[in-house]
């Protein structure tokens, strides 16, 4: 089953798409959230455990897999024991099924983004502005296209002239982007006693369900258990240093997530008084408090802005990842070219994506 496999053509250029799917919208929206639901300073110290031990084996376990066998998830697996193919079939099919939806939430994001771009502040601070956009037909669906487009034209250009080029350039920009939101963040009135908040622990909160919210967030965050570290180590160099890139993959996401809940902690906290049930508003936090929050701040309008810019490289480099899973599988698996693999996974997104939107 060895095939003839795209390599990254550098170390950070693998550590930097690897970083990249890890780090998507559950860094952004889904950790800051979590973090205040279970116990603020304690749920950070879960996590971070979990990450460095778990989180870390497991990661390193999966990447090594995918580069000693050059093999995607259902390959690899079947190549290191056939009796353990139905683990790579699974590890296949999840990818493609989360896919399609996570699209439609980026179309979400694209759309607030072309709306903060144009002055629109005011517009999406309006109580049933998201609601209204989300319940529509038409253009639900068209910023889906879009979103579904942009990322399937990276994962046709291949590994070393697709993935890796928009990673080397989306994810140091986000890095930045998320560093200095933040950082003015804390100049808002009433921000300090948000990140108190955030960081300090409460161990009232703290409970089996903060263990098992923590290492739900792990999965979902390092992109484990999903085949594409597989993918990803089955295009790393044998030269590149396994242990050392996943430890700078791990700083990558907790750092991007834990900047991410300096942002979006604080503001929502100073915005609604000290109300911390804002922080559990679901899709809503993001689409609805967010532009509440950017609507009552100075130079609200340039911070949405570049806030939905920076989602929209996390949402983007995450679903790059996802497709190229689907679209590695499928190659290994029938032997087609990568612009006809990529064009199938495209056509079969669009239409699972559209009942989601609709629904």
């Amino acid at each position: 089953m060895k095939t003839n496999r795209s390599n990254f053509t550098s170390r950070i250029g693998f550590i930097l798409s690897a970083a990249g799917s890890a780090v998507g919208l559950g860094n952004i929206w889904r950790f800051p959230y979590l973090v205040a639901q279970y116990g603020g300073g304690t749920f950070l110290l879960c996590y971070i455990v979990l990450a460095v031990t778990f989180g870390f084996a497991l990661m390193v376990a999966e990447i090594s897999l995918g580069r000693k066998t050059g093999l995607s998830a259902i390959g690899a697996f079947t190549s290191l024991n056939k009796n353990y193919r139905f683990v790579g079939i699974l590890g296949a099919v999840i990818p493609a099924i989360i896919l399609p939806y996570y699209s439609v939430i980026g179309g979400w994001v694209l759309k607030y983004m072309a709306v903060f771009f144009t002055g629109g502040v005011h517009t999406a601070a309006k109580d049933d502005y998201f609601t209204g956009f989300i319940s529509g037909v038409g253009e639900p669906i068209l910023w889906f296209s879009i979103f579904i487009t942009l990322t399937a034209l990276v994962v046709i250009c291949g590994v070393e002239k697709g993935i890796e080029k928009v990673s080397k350039f989306m994810m140091p920009l986000l890095v930045v982007l998320t560093v200095a939101i933040s950082l003015y963040v804390l100049t808002i009135d009433g921000a300090l006693e948000g990140v108190k908040y955030y960081i300090m622990p409460h161990m009232s909160d703290f409970s089996v369900k903060t263990v098992l919210a923590a290492m739900g967030q792990l999965f979902y965050s390092m992109s484990l258990a999903m085949g594409i570290m597989i993918t990803y180590g089955s295009y790393m160099s044998k030269s590149t240093n396994l242990e050392s890139s996943v430890h700078q993959i791990e700083i990558f996401d907790t750092g991007i997530a834990f900047f991410a809940g300096l942002m979006i902690v604080p503001a929502v906290f100073a915005f609604s008084g000290g109300d911390t049930s804002k922080l559990n508003a679901g899709p809503g936090l993001m689409f609805i408090t967010l532009p509440k929050v950017f609507n009552s701040i100075p130079l609200g309008n340039i911070l949405g802005s570049i806030f939905f810019i920076l989602v929209f490289f996390a949402a983007v480099t995450s679903a790059i990842s996802l497709m190229e899973a689907v679209v590695s599988n499928l190659m290994d698996f029938f032997h087609w070219p990568r612009r006809r693999t990529s064009i199938v996974v495209f056509l079969y997104c669009l239409l699972m994506g559209i009942p989601s939107s609709l629904g």
